[in-house]
C-alpha cells in the first residue's frame, strides 16, 4: 500500500481541515450543543449554552457537563495540527456555578508542545466573564494522521 500524496497548507488552513474532520464525527458535543467558534494551530474556543436537562440537585449545571465542555475544547486544540491526538490526563478546578440559561465559553490553548506530549489550559467562563472553571488536559499525540496525507506547509 502507498502512502497517499502530501499536500501543504498554511497552518491555518490545515488547523481548520482538522477541525472539520474531527466535528463531523463529535456527535457527543453537538448533541451538548456546543459550537465551535474558534479554531488555531493549538489554540480552540467552543460554547455551551446551559439547557434544564443539564442541571443537577442544586439546581447549578452539572460538573461532568462542564468537565465535557473544557474536555472537547482541549480535544479540537490539540488535534488541530493533524496529528492525532487523544487526553493522556486531565484535571478540572470549578470555582464558581453556572446556572441555567448561562452559555458556556470555553478557550483552550496549549502551554506546552514536545515531541508528543502536550499540556494544554482551558478556562470556561460564562457570558458575562465570570471565571467558572480551570482545565488542565495532558496530551499524547499518536502516529497516526487525522487527515492522512495533509502537512502544514514550512
Amino acid at each position: 500500500m502507498t502512502d497517499p500524496p502530501l499536500q501543504a497548507l498554511p497552518a491555518q488552513e490545515v488547523a481548520e481541515a482538522c477541525a472539520r474532520t474531527l466535528w463531523g464525527g463529535d456527535l457527543a458535543s453537538r448533541v451538548l450543543g456546543m459550537v465551535l467558534e474558534e479554531i488555531r494551530p493549538g489554540y480552540a474556543r467552543l460554547s455551551m449554552p446551559v439547557r434544564a436537562d443539564m442541571v443537577n440537585g442544586h439546581r447549578n449545571c452539572h460538573g461532568g457537563l462542564i468537565f465535557a465542555l473544557a474536555d472537547s475544547t482541549f480535544a479540537f486544540a490539540c488535534n488541530s495540527t493533524n496529528h492525532v491526538t487523544v487526553a493522556a490526563a486531565a484535571s478540572i478546578d470549578f470555582l464558581a456555578p453556572a446556572k441555567l440559561g448561562d452559555v458556556l465559553i470555553a478557550c483552550g490553548e496549549a502551554q506546552s508542545a514536545v515531541g508528543r506530549t502536550g499540556v494544554y489550559d482551558i478556562r470556561v467562563e460564562n457570558q458575562a466573564g465570570q471565571l467558572i472553571a480551570l482545565f488542565r488536559g495532558r496530551s499524547h499525540q499518536l502516529k497516526e494522521q487525522l487527515i492522512p496525507g495533509l502537512e502544514v506547509a514550512r
